[in-house]
């Protein structure tokens, strides 16, 4: 699995690495792997565990 995956959050909203969460301080190209361990979901505030690959 390569790191630019996405991820969808159980509450329906999906990582794009390629747009990152600049809002939350994630540049664009983040891969989901390298999101910092306190990063949440910035729809439902839920953490990484919450996400499967999309």
């Amino acid at each position: 699995m390569g790191g630019m995956d996405k991820y969808l959050c159980v509450c329906g909203w999906t990582y794009d690495p390629e747009a990152g969460d600049p809002e939350h301080g994630v540049a664009p190209g983040t891969p989901f792997e390298d999101l910092p361990e306190d990063w949440v979901c910035p729809v439902c505030l839920l953490g990484k565990d919450a996400f499967s690959p999309a």
